[in-house]
């Protein structure tokens, strides 16, 4: 486990576009290799997008052999809805780089059958040689992708009923009325994003610090599913200031000095 500790919110989404431009380049993918992203939704990792715009608009990364699959994807809201998560995706990034849609995957929360659904993209993901980079936030529960407190730690895609807290803290995306958020979700399970060859997860604000210190300083738990990661063998949190107030001082200072190694190393890929 590595921890990179940024001052605020900008340079974690700024540290974590560059990793991400850093590891394509490395695999350097071309028509007969993919190299596949694991996404995520939310505020939190709006800013990467924009600085994986950015960098594409200046030439500096191509997304053309690159594939993705998205992490979730809310129930009986229309795929055009400014709320679905297939619309967040379009919007904020795949409709600004050269990414084919082809190479696209979101669950489809309107399927006629949801199980069948995640059974065929825990297939598609296998099919495409699995998730080399599966990028992540965490909600104030400690929550990854949909996989509420109580989730298995071995889960796999999967329906789940969203928790209260959820549907509380997602309803500023619905005018602030708990009615209109979807009560169901589709979502990778823990399992799946434990597949991955590596994951990183960008956490940013005092609200997620509680979160924070269950991910790395406490045992690992199925109420704190965010904990699973601890047995990761290549995983990577990105995180501000703010999101350490709840972390042990010798914590704190373990992960800063193991920052500045590997920043003066550039070990990076």
């Amino acid at each position: 486990m590595r921890l990179v500790i940024e001052s605020n919110k900008d340079q974690v989404a700024t540290h974590a576009a560059q990793y991400v431009v850093k590891q394509i380049k490395c695999f350097q993918p071309g028509p007969s290799r993919y190299y596949v992203l694991g996404l995520p939704t939310g505020s939190t990792p709006l800013g990467m997008y924009s600085k994986l715009v950015e960098y594409y608009k200046q030439g500096e990364i191509s997304f053309q052999y690159v594939r993705t699959f998205n992490m979730d994807e809310y129930c009986a809201i229309p795929r055009d809805h400014p709320e679905s998560y297939h619309s967040f995706m379009w919007n904020n990034f795949f409709k600004h780089i050269d990414i084919p849609s082809e190479n696209v995957n979101i669950l489809d929360g309107n399927a006629e059958d949801l199980q069948k659904e995640c059974q065929l993209y825990e297939e598609k993901i296998k099919a495409a040689g699995g998730i080399d980079l599966f990028i992540g936030g965490v909600g104030d529960d400690g929550h990854i992708a949909f996989n509420e407190p109580g989730s298995s730690l071995v889960s796999r895609t999967r329906l789940k009923t969203l928790a209260r807290t959820t549907v509380e803290a997602n309803k500023r995306f619905f005018d602030g009325n708990e009615e209109l958020v979807p009560k169901q979700a589709l979502t990778v399970g823990v399992g799946t994003i434990m597949d991955a060859r590596q994951v990183m997860i960008l956490i940013t604000g005092g609200n997620k610090a509680y979160a924070l210190k269950m991910a790395v300083e406490e045992g690992v738990s199925h109420m704190w599913t965010v904990s699973a990661l601890q047995q990761h063998p290549k995983v990577l949190f990105i995180v501000d200031e703010d999101a350490t107030s709840e972390l042990r001082v010798a914590t704190y200072k373990y992960f800063k000095s193991l920052q500045e190694c590997v920043e003066a190393t550039h070990q990076y890929c």
